[in-house]
């Protein structure tokens, strides 16, 4: 089931009666996990049961669609010679293994041959990371990322993702980073090889994490100020070469794989003892 076809019966106004911080990443662990959708006191008995054969369809012909890019994809990259392009996308190569790339996706170590993909010793399960770093591998590298940030909104095009990166990651990290102390922020940082920049007088933290290799996205976090009534705030930054190597779409995903693994990673600083690597 996908996210969108719960949150639809959510109110949308990110209350937290349920325990999470919005809407979406209720309706996300719904229908990923398994959380009872009655822990939303506005969504009726019953709905979830209604909504799952028309629910199992779109998820069907959506994982049809990601298996059929994924296939193309595969097709794409068979014809290159990583040799060549190990170094401009940032990974490692070895003559003993010459149709594999050996590089890391926030903070994990990724293989990505021309028959597969391994992530962290598996599968991924979800086909979109496979579309990502298909994606990444087949731009064959591009401008060397030199620090000049940019808003999603100075990319071309982009109108119609700016809502959505908003959505799926700056509102989920700014609740995630208004909790956290520096101790567990820089243990944090550390798992995903990202840097904190000095103390910026335009944000009150300033987070640099290698999504990718050559694929650095900028975290500018902003606290809460009660007595103006301002919310915490987050807001993601682009290398503005980032184009050279992943489409609008996978890079929106990018940074919503960004916001997913640092709340896990939280997660797992609160719970050692159920932390997954």
């Amino acid at each position: 089931m996908h996210p969108f076809a719960i949150i639809k019966f959510t109110p949308k106004s990110n209350c937290g009666q349920c325990g999470y911080p919005t809407c979406l990443a209720f309706a996300a662990a719904v229908a990923k996990t398994g959380e009872d959708a009655s822990r939303c006191p506005f969504i009726a008995p019953g709905v979830m049961k209604d909504l799952q054969p028309e629910a199992s369809r779109l998820d069907d012909l959506a994982r049809q669609r990601d298996l059929a890019l994924i296939r193309h994809l595969q097709t794409k990259i068979a014809a290159l010679d990583f040799e060549a392009i190990a170094a401009p996308l940032g990974a490692r190569w070895q003559s003993s293994t010459p149709d594999t790339l050996y590089l890391f996706y926030l903070g994990r170590a990724v293989e990505v041959s021309k028959k597969g993909i391994r992530l962290a010793g598996k599968e991924p399960e979800d086909p979109r990371d496979q579309i990502l770093l298909y994606n990444y591998v087949s731009s064959a590298g591009g401008r060397t990322p030199d620090g000049t940030w940019v808003g999603m909104e100075s990319l071309p095009n982009s109108i119609s993702k700016i809502k959505t990166l908003s959505r799926y990651c700056e509102e989920r990290l700014a609740p995630c980073l208004s909790v956290l102390n520096r101790k567990r922020l820089t243990d944090i940082a550390g798992r995903l090889a990202a840097t904190m920049a000095p103390d910026s007088p335009s944000a009150n933290l300033v987070l640099t994490v290698p999504v990718l290799p050559m694929l650095p996205e900028r975290i500018l976090f902003w606290e809460a100020d009660p007595e103006d009534g301002f919310p915490a705030r987050a807001k993601i930054l682009f290398d503005h070469s980032v184009l050279d190597f992943l489409d609008l779409e996978s890079l929106v995903f990018s940074a919503e794989r960004l916001a997913e693994r640092f709340i896990t990673l939280v997660a797992e600083e609160e719970n050692p003892d159920g932390a997954a690597s």
